[in-house]
């Protein structure tokens, strides 16, 4: 197979961070049986195998909030320099984007700063939430403005949502629950204004779209039922509606890039924004392997893949535009 591919959502996870997690609380990350093995030359070499050009690193759930005695700052700083490290060892290879310690903004504003500017990171990865405060809640629309200003990559990311113990009933929560806090944060931002307000952000949605697509027309129903409420001369009715913002967004094909998830996004806003993700090393390689399969079969049978290249050729050519935002960011290389 010749064509390389770029990856866009996959994930390093220090041994250090994965043991400082155990102490904290999280056990078992997200209820999942465990905390996977993780270092830069097998994932090297799982990109290999799977003709896997670059990889964007990024810290997964739970990040660098990790509660108690824990400071998020800190954290990020660590995390960042070591992931920053493993792209100076293999600069062609990997990028990184960075974790930011919410819910404190200010120190976020600083830590994208840093990374980008000093560390060379090509974005950052935000959860869904931080310690319960989402990043949709309004006291984020300076960092959501500061991020569409450097244009650079933003991959949201989910985590256990707030009140998992009640909702997920005894199930891990990457299943669904993840799902359903991406689409709550996605809807959200669009319903918030802030996507209309920022059409330069470059934010990637995992997981094959979550649950957006399905939701997006239900939300764009609310949203002109609350405009209908409002005085004919308000300054909303000429605002982009639910519909139009979210075709701004990225799709990453990580999770179940089946048929259904990948028509419910390409049949609305098309395949200019698709790119690729593993979700490695939290998603196993035999389990990739199932998912690469399943790419092949939902583009060649999808209207979107009998009418364009394969969608190696298109992800990637998609991810190299994703990624020229980012270049033009005034960064320095990581020393």
């Amino acid at each position: 197979m010749s064509e390389r591919i770029i990856d866009v959502h996959s994930h390093f996870l220090p041994p250090w961070y994965a043991e400082l997690a155990r102490t904290a609380g999280h056990a078992v990350p997200d209820g999942m049986p465990g905390w996977p093995a993780w270092n830069a030359d097998d994932h090297l070499g799982f990109m290999d195998e799977r003709c896997i050009a670059r990889s964007l690193l990024s810290l997964s759930s739970p990040g660098v909030a990790l509660g108690g005695s824990v400071d998020p700052e800190h954290l990020a700083r660590r995390v960042n320099e070591a992931g920053a490290a493993v792209v100076a060892d293999h600069p062609a290879r990997f990028g990184l984007l960075a974790s930011l310690p919410l819910p404190d903004v200010d120190a976020a504003l600083a830590e994208l700063e840093r990374s980008v500017d000093h560390l060379g990171a090509e974005g950052v990865i935000l959860s869904t939430h931080a310690l319960g405060t989402y990043v949709a809640d309004g006291s984020h629309d300076v960092l959501w403005q500061e991020l569409a200003n450097r244009e650079c990559v933003v991959l949201l990311h989910p985590t256990s949502p707030v009140g998992w113990e009640a909702n997920a009933m005894d199930q891990p929560r990457p299943m669904a629950e993840f799902l359903f806090d991406t689409a709550r944060v996605v809807l959200a931002l669009a319903m918030r204004g802030v996507l209309g307000r920022h059409r330069r952000l470059r934010l990637v949605v995992p997981h094959s779209g979550s649950l957006v697509p399905m939701l997006v027309d239900r939300a764009a129903l609310f949203q002109l039922g609350q405009r209908l409420a409002l005085s004919p001369d308000d300054p909303a009715h000429g605002e982009p509606g639910v519909t139009d913002v979210l075709g701004d967004l990225w799709w990453d094909l990580s999770g179940t890039p089946t048929a259904t998830h990948l028509n419910a996004i390409t049949d609305r806003w098309g395949a200019e924004q698709v790119v690729y993700g593993s979700d490695y090393c939290f998603t196993p390689p035999v389990a990739v392997d199932l998912q690469l399969g399943l790419l092949d079969d939902s583009w060649s049978t999808s209207s979107t893949g009998l009418s364009l290249p394969t969608w190696r050729e298109k992800t990637t050519a998609n991810a190299a535009r994703l990624l020229r935002g980012a270049s033009r960011s005034s960064r320095k290389p990581y020393a």
